[in-house]
């Protein structure tokens, strides 16, 4: 900047330069507070999710979701909640206890709950209404997650207003908690028990007595009992992650002005000081305080969750307005309580019901502007840095201020209810992570991109103090969705992104999860709080990385295998076709062999009938049948030949093949020579032969016809079988 400055002095003249000091000092101040506006905004309208393009992680009603959830919560997950349901306020759906009321459908009752309320069965709408009046900013006890086996309810309040003497009553809200432990059906069982836990230390309680609040008293609740958990204010809160930023800027890695922790005043060092500050760097942290405020939440939230499933109680939780306190309680005992909050969608509807729905004011809390356009500005915890610690550099004194007196007014109006109290909750659900590694779907990463996103303004959910300012600023129609665009973020990879747990396996925990005293000994959260001060130790997902990586090996041979099962089961199909094909081939072969067995009888049956007669008959290989008659006498032997090639289609003979048949028949008619070797043959044979030589039949020898005529018929029917010489080999 000052190079610059000094290029443009230079380019004008001596006599402009006067001039020229004055414009260039305007042009930076409208530069940085250029910047101021677009890092700092003063307006709700002027954030970054109202003035970038419209976004395409579009936003369904949070309503409807609302209505979902409570729907699943009564067991009547049947119905489907729509915009019509809300329209016509026709969502009071209610099962054996508990029912939705649409007294707060206008958010006139109380500005900060949901337009729909969990209330018990028994208690009218009327009574409701006096019920809030009873309790701080109307702030009723209503009904956050009740068992589904038991009836135990999970309640949620503001403190009560019982005055300075603490004597103030009101039947609606005393008969109210009354309901909150309806009975079982089963009368054999002792009448249940309500636990009144108060998340604030019992001196504050006090304390709030001179203001109007106050806590309940035991006398006034039947069966009930009072428990304190002495969990801190806002203010502790804010104050205890200022120091925990102190703490990490020092003893890091890497420091905000740029130095390594271990270079800090030279010679050995151990995390930013000499070896002796081993045990005040340890105390820094614990003087922090931050681990204990988590530990405070994690004990309170297994106390409830232990009352509700081992003892069936009902626990109705509060603290002074209960937006902040109360919240973390509630829904980390929910969290407990309930295996499907575990899950990614679980762990949406969660934080929608609990967070949102029930008004935690998050632009307070996280320095947004409010609705009205002169809220709160954005700000920066400031670093405080304890006693033990070493003096801040120059350098981080000269950027962290235009004046002193300007940030110290600025921090005192804008800061004062700024406290990380998302985080520190989302901290806890971290720890619980880490001692029940198989109990939930989504992993740490998931939970930092989930902060970063809500950090970020590029979202419109968790914009505003309440649900009824979201709706007056349309902003769901509005802003961009973050649960849509976490979900889009799973969806490119599917099971294998960052954001699932690959140690996640649900059949190990279906029940509640219930951490003993022992365990709940929180540690800084790695990757959230050491990333920037300390990034290689931040990288404690290492483990889940190579789990991660041998998962996908496992997967993609797995779908190898599936694809060689796939092939085996092909091939083994195709062996069942060839083996059947093979077996009828066969079948064909064995009739085939039959028929070939039935004709070689068959002609060996004609050999033997043309033998008996006297004549010898030969099959060659061209298939030629010859047939000779032998005679005692010397003389040649007749040859009567057929070939099967000479045969027509339909197993008759040619006319030449006929012709040479009829002629021997037609010559031993009309031959009367005797010397014919045929006529002897009948003078041996036939029995009706005459001394002389003459025949007794008067139309020539009916013997040697009918023989001739038989054998002729024979050849015939062999002739029209077909049957070739290699079936006789």
């Amino acid at each position: 900047m000052t190079t610059l400055y000094s290029s443009y002095i230079d380019s004008v003249s001596s006599l402009d330069r006067g001039l020229a000091a004055v414009v260039w000092c305007y042009q930076r101040r409208t530069v940085f507070e250029a910047l101021l506006r677009c890092t700092r905004p003063t307006r709700l309208w002027d954030i970054y999710a109202f003035t970038s393009h419209p976004s395409r992680f579009r936003n369904t009603n949070p309503k409807t979701r609302l209505l979902i959830e409570y729907f699943r919560l009564l067991g009547v997950g049947s119905y489907h909640a729509s915009t019509t349901f809300i329209e016509d306020e026709s969502f009071t759906l209610s099962n054996e206890w508990w029912r939705i009321s649409s007294m707060n459908s206008n958010y006139t009752m109380c500005p900060t709950y949901p337009f729909a309320l969990l209330v018990p069965k028994c208690i009218s709408d009327e009574e409701v209404l006096q019920a809030s009046m009873f309790r701080a900013r109307c702030r009723l006890p209503v009904i956050s997650w009740c068992h589904p086996e038991t009836g135990a309810v999970l309640a949620r309040s503001s403190q009560p207003l019982v005055g300075l003497m603490m004597n103030m009553r009101s039947n609606a809200d005393e008969k109210l908690v009354a309901a909150l432990r309806a009975q079982l059906a089963d009368a054999k069982q002792p009448q249940r028990k309500l636990y009144i836990a108060d998340a604030r230390p019992r001196k504050n309680a006090l304390a709030n007595s001179a203001m109007g609040g106050g806590s309940e008293s035991s006398s006034n609740y039947f069966h009930s009992e009072i428990v304190f958990f002495g969990i801190d204010n806002i203010h502790a809160m804010r104050d205890s992650l200022s120091r925990l930023r102190d703490y990490l800027d020092t003893h890091g890695t890497t420091s905000s002005d740029g130095m390594s922790s271990f270079l800090r005043h030279g010679g050995w060092t151990w995390g930013g000081g000499n070896l002796s500050s081993m045990s005040a760097s340890v105390s820094t942290l614990g003087d922090s305080g931050w681990l204990i405020h988590i530990q405070s939440i994690l004990a309170g939230s297994a106390w409830i969750a232990a009352r509700v499933d081992l003892e069936s109680a009902s626990v109705l939780v509060h603290c002074s307005d209960g937006w902040d306190r109360t919240t973390q309680l509630v829904s980390l005992a929910s969290l407990l309580l309930d295996p499907y909050y575990r899950t990614l969608n679980g762990f949406q509807a969660l934080v929608e019901k609990d967070w949102l729905a029930f008004g935690h004011p998050f632009s307070d809390r996280l320095g947004m502007p409010a609705i009205s356009g002169s809220g709160n500005m954005a700000y920066e915890l400031p670093r405080q840095f304890s006693t033990g610690s070493l003096p801040s550099p120059s350098m981080r004194q000269a950027s962290g201020s235009f004046t002193a007196q300007t940030q110290s007014s600025s921090h005192a109006q804008t800061s004062n209810n700024c406290s990380p109290i998302f985080l520190q909750w989302v901290d806890c659900v971290s720890q619980l992570l880490r001692m029940y590694p198989f109990a939930f779907e989504f992993s740490s990463v998931f939970l930092v991109d989930f902060l970063d996103c809500v950090l970020s303004c590029r979202f419109g959910n968790f914009f505003c103090n309440s649900e009824k300012e979201r709706q007056q600023s349309s902003i769901p129609d509005t802003c961009g969705c973050l649960w849509m665009y976490l979900a889009d973020l799973r969806a490119l990879e599917g099971k294998a992104h960052v954001h699932y747990n690959p140690f996640y396996d649900p059949s190990k925990h279906t029940g509640p999860l219930l951490p003993p005293a022992a365990a709940l000994a929180p540690t800084l959260w790695p990757e959230f709080h050491l990333r920037w001060a300390c990034p290689s130790e931040a990288l404690s997902g290492e483990v889940e990385a190579k789990y991660r990586g041998m998962s996908n090996k496992f997967s993609e041979l797995q779908m190898a295998k599936e694809l060689a099962e796939k092939r085996v089961k092909e091939m083994a199909a195709t062996m069942e076709s060839l083996t059947a094909a093979l077996q009828n081939e066969k079948q064909i072969s064995s009739s085939a062999m039959n028929l070939a067995r039935s004709a070689s009888k068959e002609s060996v049956a004609i050999k033997r009938a043309v033998q008996s007669l006297g004549c010898k008959v030969h099959f060659s290989c061209s298939g030629d049948c010859i047939v000779d008659i032998e005679s005692n006498l010397t003389a040649s032997p007749q040859k009567f030949m057929q070939s099967p090639s000479k045969r027509k289609s339909d197993g008759t003979m040619q006319d030449d093949e006929k012709s040479d048949l009829s002629m021997p028949i037609a010559a031993m008619d009309d031959d009367t020579n005797s010397d014919n070797p045929i006529f002897r043959i009948c003078e041996s044979l036939c029995p009706f032969r005459t001394q002389d030589g003459g025949c007794r039949w008067p139309d020539g020898c009916a013997q040697f016809k009918n023989q001739f005529v038989g054998i002729k018929a024979n050849f015939d029917a062999l002739d029209r079988l077909s049957i070739y010489d290699s079936y006789f080999h």
